[in-house]
């Protein structure tokens, strides 16, 4: 008897093959690639310059097995479905799983489906209109694959030549870390300014009236800066004689409009500033929610549209959906008299959706049972945010009142918040304060009950933040929704970057690094080519550019730099005072991927090294050593003693100073 074929469906993950499966039932027979199993070789660069930059791809270890098994099952199949992620790496995988499946079968038909959420209707939708692939796509990845590996195998070399080896520069996250470098020597290079400020605590002259704050801020009408303390006192002085009286008083409302839903890089923010998740913690979380959670009785369900998207963009039913939600549950009155439209910026991609969930009334705490902590706060996000951004304003009720009292000018002002509107969803980014200012008319005296000089200093800027540096990357056009959480974890995992505090701060190999790239390569960490060339990318992706003359545009320039920075770069070389115990030589600062350490200039002929002293003692009882940085092998840091292993001291942190200084005058008494 003749085998019935079904009718074979590949995606990546196993996740999303259990809930695809429960969609389109028995008649599909549903495999998962497990991500990408085919890519340019890690041994070589794969890639043929002088043949129009032909790659060679092969199968990625650890994937034949895998590879196998599809080709084996395609054999069994009539139709073969490609339900990869829908944006340039799903499109390149379905075309890499085509280009290795269809050798091994008999004329089988392949269909693309592309579906931005995994629930029957889209599903199903999907699937009744299937396409071809779509070959302007996997050119664009392929293009920016083979660009960043040309950068990588070309670049790295040269860092090896001039710091040490198993060093690696990219061709994105190097213009983030310059970002990340600029900022550090901004702030060390930054001068605190003195400056005072003068506050008043007036009240009306009926006795029962409550005190209220107004700010110096005009002398002869004029803006005043007060630079010293001795210029504040004498402000104080003329302060203390001075009447004060009611000028102009204003009152007002002011809107607050919601925010756009979610798209990849805003949900990053996000989730880092109210939930205080890394943006690769947020990409994996986002991950499992659109590809399907179990859920009780419905099975295994995509609770989120597709998480790697740049269009702030809502499907009409969708917002319907929201709207009449809004309606039912919180009353007319929050709702505007459109649906509200938000416009992406150019370069996003409209057939996509913004981040939201797949069904509004899956509220978040009917399926709270359902999800991990870390699920249902991300999902909670998602979920306030989607909904907020179609409802009213918020609007607070404004006054603010400008006093003289001689020749100097106050101003206090308030505001109160008359209508949440969406913020009864969504909250506060910044738990703000009602703020009250007292019914007050003009030209009515005020009584002073006393005066509030404080002393300032202007302040460094911040570092960045995951947030804030994915914002400015957004903002500047550098790299795409599937590149900031990627290139976050490539400059901390090389130790270019630390994260200290939630901030982060550039290492002094991240500066050694940047400083290389900056003299030799001054395009690739230019902000604007390195955008100029997304939207290259961008437009070999509509079909407008032919990804072979992109990548021979930036080679030619690009190799004569890389000429120019092999016959000049050398090898730093910083000699110390400190002697080899082993031969007598002097000892030179050398670097590794950990960090730099103490190494013999005699080397290789002596290989005595060992990791420079911070000139912290260490604290273990009776140990004489001192604390040196030290790096686990999974790049972890830490702090260890220098008499390892007989002291096995290892911290976190390092000890305080004083503790430090307590321990030695400790030791002086005794």
């Amino acid at each position: 008897m003749k085998k019935i074929k079904k009718t074979m469906v590949i995606v990546e993950s196993p996740t999303k093959a259990r809930t695809i499966t429960r969609i389109l039932g028995d008649d599909f027979v549903i495999y998962s690639s497990m991500g990408h199993l085919i890519d340019l070789p890690k041994s070589r660069i794969g890639v043929d310059i002088e043949d129009d930059f032909k790659p060679t791809y092969v199968i990625i270890p650890g994937k034949k097995k895998a590879l196998t098994q599809l080709k084996k099952e395609a054999k069994r199949s009539e139709i073969i479905y490609l339900a990869t992620d829908p944006d340039r790496e799903g499109e390149a995988i379905s075309w890499h799983l085509m280009e290795q499946l269809r050798a091994k079968t008999n004329g089988q038909k392949f269909l693309r489906v592309v579906f931005h959420e995994i629930t029957p209707e889209a599903v199903k939708a999907a699937f009744e209109h299937p396409r071809s692939l779509d070959i302007d796509k996997v050119n664009a990845q392929q293009a920016r694959r083979v660009l960043d590996r040309i950068v990588g195998y070309l670049l790295s070399p040269l860092l090896w030549k001039k710091v040490a080896r198993g060093l690696s520069a990219g061709r994105v996250q190097s213009v983030a870390l310059k970002l990340i470098v600029d900022r550090e020597r901004e702030i060390r290079a930054f001068k605190p300014e003195e400056y005072w400020s003068v506050e008043a605590e007036l009240k009306q002259k009926p006795e029962e009236s409550l005190a209220f704050l107004a700010q110096l801020d005009k002398r002869d009408n004029e803006k005043l800066k007060i630079s010293s303390q001795e210029e504040g006192a004498a402000i104080v002085a003329d302060l203390e004689r001075a009447e004060y009286v009611v000028g102009a008083v204003k009152k007002g409302k002011k809107n607050r409009h919601p925010y756009p839903p979610f798209i990849t890089s805003t949900l990053q923010q996000a989730a880092f500033n109210r939930l205080k998740y890394t943006s690769q913690k947020t990409m994996l979380l986002a991950q499992q929610l659109y590809e399907g959670v179990e859920l009780g009785s419905e099975g295994s369900t995509g609770i989120i549209t597709y998480m790697r998207t740049d269009s702030v963009k809502i499907a009409d039913s969708a917002v319907k959906s929201i709207r009449e939600f809004i309606g039912n549950e919180f009353g007319e009155q929050y709702l505007t008299d459109k649906p509200r439209v938000y416009r992406s910026k150019k370069s996003a991609q409209e057939a996509h959706e913004a981040i939201r969930p797949t069904s509004v009334s899956r509220r978040p705490e009917l399926i709270r049972e359902f999800l991990n902590d870390d699920q249902f706060r991300l999902y909670q996000l998602i979920w306030q945010r989607a909904v907020a951004s179609q409802m009213e304003s918020a609007v607070y009720s404004t006054s603010s009142v400008e006093i003289t009292a001689g020749r100097y000018g106050l101003s206090s002002s308030g505001s109160i918040l008359a209508f949440e509107g969406f913020l009864k969803v969504y909250g506060e980014d910044v738990q703000e304060k009602d703020s009250k200012v007292p019914e007050v008319f003009e030209g009515e005296p005020l009584d002073l009950l006393n005066l509030k000089p404080e002393q300032h200093f202007t302040r460094p800027p911040a570092r960045y933040s995951e947030a804030s540096l994915i914002r400015l990357l957004e903002e500047k056009g550098i790299g795409r929704p599937s590149t900031y959480a990627p290139i976050i974890f490539t400059l901390t995992s090389r130790d270019y970057v630390r994260r200290e505090k939630g901030y982060l701060a550039c290492t002094e190999l991240g500066m050694k690094v940047n400083d290389i790239l900056v003299e030799y390569f001054s395009d690739i960490v230019d902000e604007g080519f390195t955008a100029s060339m997304e939207e290259e990318l961008d437009q070999v992706e509509d079909g407008k550019l032919n990804w072979v003359n992109v990548l021979k545009n930036f080679y030619d320039p690009f190799k004569q730099k890389v000429t120019y920075a092999q016959e000049h770069l050398q090898k730093e070389v910083i000699e110390t005072d400190e002697v080899c115990e082993l031969c007598g030589r002097p000892m030179v600062i050398k670097w590794s991927r950990r960090g730099k350490f103490l190494s013999c200039s005699g080397f290789p002929e002596c290989r005595n090294a060992k990791s420079i002293s911070l000139g912290v003692k260490c604290p273990s009882p009776g140990c004489e050593g001192e604390l040196v940085a030290r790096s686990s092998r999974r790049g972890a840091r830490f702090y260890g003693c220098t008499k390892y292993p007989e002291c096995r001291y290892m911290s976190k942190f390092l000890p305080k100073q004083e503790k430090k200084e307590e321990t030695e005058a400790a030791g002086e008494e005794k």
